[in-house]
């Protein structure tokens, strides 16, 4: 597998992003990196990103939990951020990138006791490491899931017009304008030097392939790669006793609506303080991102 590496210049001056880069091996020897800040007196929060953003995406976040006293680990999936980047878009599969996180966070950082907060495909991600933990004997490795945006599509379900929308924009754009479509899913007017902070990972095309292969990852048909493995999550969840909160936004034409298969099916969503964050859009961390932390904070320490 021919992979590709950010040169560390193009992270220099990052708005509002002082956070000095951890690494750690993935499985088959890629280079996952992560931010870890705070010390953890009130847990950790496991921050998790998706399409096409990076950790970056959680920087206004992370001073409220560290205030609060939460240990805030936040990696960068592999092929964004300043992770790795295969260069095909075969290279990428939706289990391999379950693998690349289980092998970092608990074979490498031994991470437990977690607060999940997971977003677009970091909760396609996310939700299947808490699954596959629960079924594996393993459940010591989450307390709690914060839903935001995002769900766990099992082959029965077509994502609505807009999210085609966007599909079919990335796979006949190979020089995908990564900071414009950050800022496109944002309610809120974006920065240019912070729409150039998402940018920054990806130097030219040839970075990009990772970026290019996520939206054909999801399982919407029965044949997809993914659906068994996805049902099979189904299933762990609708036994899934601790607690679990949705946190949407109202401006998402992508997941609106989503959180109530989620709050439906999932036994720990009842009773918990589900909110909608006003003024968020697809991206709510951009938009909304400390009143999200507080809403983590409040629902822990409530909790």
């Amino acid at each position: 597998m021919e992979t590709l590496r950010t040169p560390d210049d193009r992270f220099s001056d990052l708005p509002g992003f002082p956070y000095e880069p951890r690494y750690a091996p993935t499985s088959d020897g890629l280079r996952m990196a992560y931010v870890d800040e705070g010390e953890g007196s009130s847990g950790t929060v496991l921050l998790l990103h998706g399409e096409p953003s990076w950790g970056y995406l959680y920087r206004t976040m992370i001073p409220v939990l560290v205030d609060a006293g939460f240990r805030c680990v936040v990696p960068d999936l592999i092929g964004f951020g300043r992770s790795d980047k295969p260069t095909q878009v075969e290279d990428y599969t939706y289990a391999r990138h379950v693998e690349w996180l289980r092998s970092v966070l608990f074979d490498e950082l031994d991470l437990s006791g977690l607060t999940l907060v997971c977003q677009d495909w970091g909760g396609l991600l996310g939700l299947r490491l808490v699954a596959e933990a629960e079924s594996g004997g393993q459940g010591h490795r989450f307390s709690r899931v914060c839903a935001a945006n995002t769900g766990l599509p099992d082959g029965r379900r077509r994502l609505p017009d807009a999210w085609w929308q966007f599909r079919d924009f990335v796979v006949r754009t190979e020089d995908l304008p990564i900071g414009f479509l950050v800022a496109s899913g944002c309610a809120q007017p974006v920065d240019p030097a912070v729409q150039a902070a998402y940018d920054a990972p990806f130097p030219d095309p040839s970075y990009k392939a990772g970026a290019r292969a996520f939206p054909d990852l999801i399982p919407q048909t029965p044949d997809n790669p993914a659906t068994p493995d996805n049902q099979r999550a189904w299933e762990v969840f609708e036994q899934f006793e601790k607690p679990f909160l949705c946190a949407f936004s109202d401006s998402d034409p992508i997941t609106s609506g989503g959180e109530r298969a989620l709050i439906g099916k999932i036994p720990g969503a009842a009773g918990q303080p589900h909110t909608t964050i006003a003024g968020g859009g697809h991206f709510l961390q951009e938009d909304r991102g400390p009143e999200l932390a507080q809403v983590v904070v409040d629902w822990v320490r409530g909790g």
